[in-house]
């Protein structure tokens, strides 16, 4: 059980952590710039939304696994396959995780007084200095809250990593995916105390974001 938790919270955190990095820079554009494809690259990044979980594993095995498009040259070149580890369901959480954050960064960074944005360009900022000294500190709660929605989505995440990480005992078996184990031997005592832990910090997760939210 402590290795489950641990395992939730390292591939959740380091999820985190590139879809800030991915997250920020996309919603920005998105909410920034009118271009022909934008609303075209919107819906292609919200699709994981909408898509079951089981499904987006499977497009991250085409694209990923040992003979997909991608996971073939990796492991010609490396002889290392991203399947059946931690790593894989890093790829999962973030994959599934993201569009929560683009979604809701895109609406705070569309939400900030454009004309709090002119007054920089007219003081000699450009438009990187602009978003970085204006913009997005002016939508950081919004960030922030798009960041703990996509750190929940990830501690939650079950379909799309069992495709590609697989459930491997004390090697990928997030909690998710210990809880399934655990229900389907018929140890209902561990899945419950499982459950309720995920629960409560889901519940805690949830609060901390809308409380950031209506600030």
């Amino acid at each position: 059980m402590a290795f489950s938790m641990l395992l939730s919270l390292k591939v959740s955190a380091v999820a985190t952590i590139f879809v800030l990095i991915f997250g920020i820079p996309v919603a920005y554009v998105l909410a920034m710039k009118r271009f022909k494809a934008r609303e075209l690259i919107d819906v292609f990044l919200m699709l994981p939304l909408v898509l079951p979980p089981t499904v987006t594993g499977y497009y991250l095995v085409i694209l990923l696994g040992r003979h997909g498009i991608i996971g073939r040259y990796i492991y010609e070149w490396t002889g290392f396959s991203i399947m059946f580890t931690w790593h894989a369901a890093t790829v999962a959480s973030f994959v599934v995780s993201v569009p929560l954050m683009i979604r809701t960064a895109r609406a705070a960074i569309e939400s900030v007084d454009k004309s709090l944005i002119m007054a920089s360009y007219t003081l000699g900022y450009g438009e990187v200095m602009t978003a970085l000294k204006v913009t997005i500190p002016l939508a950081r709660r919004g960030i922030i809250a798009g960041a703990v929605l996509s750190f929940a989505r990830a501690i939650g995440e079950f379909g799309a990593t069992l495709m590609l990480a697989g459930n491997v005992p004390g090697k990928t078996d997030t909690m998710p995916l210990a809880i399934y184990s655990f229900a389907a031997a018929g140890q209902w005592s561990e899945a419950n105390n499982m459950v309720i832990i995920l629960t409560v910090m889901s519940l805690a997760i949830i609060y901390v974001a809308n409380r950031l939210s209506r600030q």
